[in-house]
Parts: C-alpha cells; structure tokens; sequence
C-alpha cells in the first residue's frame, strides 16, 4: 500500500513542483520565440502552468522548423537549444508536466471551426493510422497489416501503434480543394496489451464512437457529419451517435 500510493502521489504533483529547479531559460542563448506565434498560441497558454509553457512556445517553434522527424532533440537542435543545461526540462513537458490533451483538442477544434466552417454542417473524417514501433517498451503496440505495402494479393504484416484521428474536412481560403485538418488523436492498444493488463479490449468502432460522441457534447448546437472508411460503416456505431 506505501509503494502504491507513492506511485499516485507522484503522478498528482504539480509540474511546477516537478519542473521548478529546470526551466530558467533566462541564460541559455537559444533563438527567442517569435511574438507572432505567440499570439496564435494564446489560446492554449492557461492550459499549462507558466513555466510549462514557455518550454512548450520552444517545442513548437522547433517542430514548424525541423525538417524530418519532430523530436524534442530536433526541435531543441533547430531552435539553438542543443547545449541547454536544463534540457532534460523540455522531454519532461511530455513525460511529466501535467496538461490535458483532451482540453488541447477541444480548444483547437474551436477555433478550426470559428474560423473555417462558417454556420454551415461540420464534416469531420476520421481514420486510423499505424505508427511502426519496435521495442519492449513500447507496450501498447501490436502486430497488424500494413496498409502501404500490402495490397489484394500480398500480405504485409507491421508492428506497431494504432491511432485513431480524428480531422475537420474544410475548404482553406489560400489552398484549393478540401484539407483535413487533425485536432483529436485517440491511442487504439492492441488486444494483447489488454490482456496482459487485465483489461476489456476495446475494437477501433469503440474508440470511434467514444470520440465521436465526445465531440458532439463540445459542439452541441452543431449539425455534425462523420465521414469514414468501411472500417468504421457498423450499424452500432451508427445508432450510437444518432439524435
């Protein structure tokens, strides 16, 4: 029982508790957030604690410059922050500090929406992606067909993470045809990391039906179209979410 409510104590402390000896970016040279970037990010600044959020204005300029893959180390190298004595800090903002993912997205949602889809009804498409990962730890992976490389008459078998998104089909002002714009990412384990945790395995149409309805409560006042694959064409699915 010590040890158990230990672990719980730990994850409830506050990131600024967690955070606060490593995140004075007053003497590191690195390149300053731009104040144009700023003001777009102003709407998810109080969904973090002030210090959380000044490592999070860096990670996301480093992400809109880093060619290739996005990682912290890439993000901190673009933006001059490799040699950072306390850059331990900017992995903690992913690991450790606490912030809500689900308020992130709501929020972005809104302002897709306010912003882009005028009076009219809402289209969001939804489909699911694997993510290749390898590795012990990476314990909510699972072995599924790989929908690039395998066609009708070859199988190809990947192993990795499947995430269910969740993306607002709208036209751009600058840009011509329909884009997808994503604002909901849902983490759909394996039916074998449920097992090995004691746990209900939930199939892709539950995670779907589970962020279709959650999107619904955050635009209530909203006529919402839910665009899929047949992966997601279930009768169940579609009763679920019917007025």
């Amino acid at each position: 029982m010590v040890a158990a409510s230990t672990v719980v104590s730990r994850k409830l402390l506050d990131s600024n508790i967690i955070m606060k000896h490593h995140v004075d970016l007053s003497a590191e040279t690195g390149d300053p957030v731009p104040q144009f970037l700023i003001d777009r990010l102003d709407p998810f600044r109080t969904a973090f604690t002030a210090r959380t959020w000044s490592l999070v204005l860096i990670l996301v300029m480093g992400a809109v410059l880093s060619p290739g893959k996005r990682t912290v180390s890439s993000c901190l190298r673009i933006t001059g922050y490799a040699g950072c004595a306390t850059f331990s800090s900017f992995h903690q903002v992913l690991n450790r500090a606490r912030w809500w993912p689900k308020d992130l997205a709501k929020r972005l949602l809104h302002l897709l929406v306010a912003g882009l889809s005028g009076n009219g009804p809402i289209i969001i498409g939804l489909d699911d992606t694997i993510e290749r990962r390898w590795g012990k730890r990476i314990s909510a992976r699972g072995i599924y067909r790989d929908p690039v490389r395998s066609s009708r008459g070859h199988f190809v078998k990947t192993s990795g993470l499947r995430w269910l998104g969740f993306m607002l089909l709208t036209p751009v002002p600058w840009m011509p045809g329909i884009k997808a714009l994503p604002f909901l990412t849902l983490l759909a384990p394996s039916e074998r990391y449920a097992k090995k945790q004691g746990l209900q395995h939930k199939k892709l149409t539950d995670w779907a039906r589970q962020g279709m309805l959650q999107i619904i409560r955050w635009l209530p006042d909203r006529l919402i179209i839910f665009v899929g694959d047949s992966s997601f064409g279930t009768h169940e699915l579609a009763n679920c979410i019917s007025p």
